[in-house]
C-alpha cells in the first residue's frame, strides 16, 4: 500500500530540521551611548562579587586543578583595570555552573510529539490503547 505524500513530507522535515539546526544563537543587549566612569566603590563591589564567586567550592577546585593558587588569582585580579573588572562582574550573571532550566528539553519534546501526531494523521494510522 502506497501512502501519499510520505516522501515529500519526509524531505520537508529533513530540510526544516537542517535549517533549525544551523541557525545561530542570537543574543541582544543594551550598549551604552557613552563611556561611564566607574567609581572606586563600584570597583570594590565588583571585586567582592568576583571573589565571592571564585570562593565557591566547584570553581576553587577547578582553579587548583589548573595549577593556580589563591595568591596568583588575586594578583591577576588586581592587574585588571576598572572596565575589565566591571565586565567580568557582569558576565558572572550569565554564568551557569551545573544548572539548566530544562526549557529547551521541554520544547524539544513538545515539537517531537507534535511531529509524531502530525505524521500519524497524514499517514492515516491510528493508535489504539487497550487494557
Amino acid at each position: 500500500m502506497r501512502i501519499p505524500f510520505v516522501n515529500q513530507v519526509t524531505w520537508y522535515l529533513i530540510a526544516v530540521m537542517f535549517l533549525i539546526g544551523i541557525a545561530p544563537k542570537a543574543e541582544a543587549g543594551f550598549s551604552p551611548s557613552e563611556i561611564v566612569a566607574l567609581s572606586k566603590a563600584d570597583r570594590f563591589a565588583d571585586i567582592g562579587r568576583i571573589r565571592k564567586t571564585l570562593e565557591t567550592k566547584m570553581i576553587s577546585e577547578r582553579l587548583e586543578r589548573l595549577g593556580l593558587t589563591q595568591d596568583e588569582v588575586n594578583n591577576r585580579l588586581a592587574q585588571l583595570n576598572d572596565q575589565q573588572v566591571h565586565k567580568l562582574a557582569l558576565q558572572l550573571d550569565d554564568l551557569k555552573v551545573g544548572k539548566d532550566d530544562g526549557l529547551g528539553l521541554v520544547i524539544g519534546l513538545l515539537v517531537i510529539a507534535i511531529l509524531v501526531v502530525l505524521l500519524l494523521q497524514l499517514t492515516g494510522h491510528r493508535v489504539i490503547i487497550t487494557r
